[in-house]
């Protein structure tokens, strides 16, 4: 471990301890002080490009995920409902987490998602936001059918990758994501979807990739009309690997990016032309041990694939 990241997993530590203790002993306005400003850092770190950082990318998905317990545990202490919406015994069991984050290799404790491009608001700092209730809590959903108003600083752009340089004999692969179905589909608020290549561990086999945030809402579809190009030969991809797609929504109630479903591609479905996808139940099962079908409705992911051949 090198002198600086040793220096910076001691500062997050005693950061973590001092807003739990502040929780413990019911000071709130300090506790909720702390967890915000720790979870900016962690936050700042988990964005920072690869040459400046200390932590690989899976190292720095797991500081972004307790990044957003902090702010789940922040929101739950402003609440006037209750406090036991993420309770403090849950945010506990990450500091062994975070203490040794170079060598954590086990599953994520809980179902949360980092925040992509989320500005992390430090105490004293404005956040001009209007919430509308979440959609699991009966709310409308945001704005018209239609629009989509640019909730998330930066989101709109996604993180898209252009195509790798062709290669003699080798096949390159777009993937046009078109739509997806869902019966709620008008009250997701800035949707979504990540695109990752897979091994069946659930290993990364290319760069994860964020579309932009949604065109529109329309009936029961999101539509997305984005070009994917998948960043690795299809010769190279392993046997066995897939390409999952991860529809993902912001909770303005619980201020975190959710998962709301996935769906995933394998490689004998890679064939020019349009092909349609069925919808799994979160959390998203890389390996494809413990599929749940979304719904018994004919709702699926819309895509259309092109092959580039030398």
């Amino acid at each position: 471990m090198s002198e600086a990241a040793r220096s910076l997993l001691q500062r997050w530590g005693a950061s973590f301890r001092k807003g739990t203790d502040f929780d413990s002993w019911g000071q709130l306005v300090e506790a909720i002080d702390e967890y915000q400003i720790l979870a900016r850092h962690l936050q700042k770190e988990a964005q920072s490009q690869h040459n400046n950082s200390e932590f690989t990318e899976d190292q720095k998905k797991t500081i972004a995920k307790i990044a957003t317990c902090l702010e789940l545990r922040s929101a739950a202490l402003q609440s006037t409902q209750s406090q036991d919406e993420f309770k403090l015994e849950d945010l506990k069991k990450l500091e062994p987490i975070l203490k040794n984050i170079l060598t954590y290799n086990k599953e994520f404790p809980f179902d949360v998602q980092p925040v992509p491009l989320r500005k992390i608001l430090a105490p004293g700092e404005e956040e001009h936001l209007e919430f509308e209730e979440d959609d699991e809590e009966g709310g409308a959903g945001a704005g018209s059918p239609d629009s989509l108003p640019a909730r998330v600083p930066g989101a709109n752009e996604g993180t898209l990758l252009p195509r790798l340089p062709s290669e003699p004999g080798m096949t390159l692969l777009t993937i046009n994501i078109e739509k997806i179905g869902l019966k709620d589909a008008g009250q997701c608020i800035d949707p979504y979807i990540t695109v990752s290549v897979k091994d069946l561990n659930g290993i990364d086999l290319t760069p994860v990739q964020d579309t932009p945030v949604a065109l529109r809402k329309e009936d029961t579809y999101v539509h997305f009309n984005v070009d994917i190009e998948i960043q690795k030969h299809v010769e190279k991809l392993t046997k066995g690997a897939a390409i999952f797609f991860e529809f993902k929504h912001y909770k303005p109630k619980k201020r975190f990016t959710s998962t709301k479903c996935f769906a995933f591609m394998e490689m004998d479905e890679i064939k020019p032309g349009a092909i349609v996808i069925e919808l799994y139940k979160k959390p998203t099962d890389f390996k494809r041990k413990k599929l749940q079908l979304l719904t018994k409705k004919p709702l699926y992911l819309h895509l259309h694939q092109t092959l580039h051949k030398e």
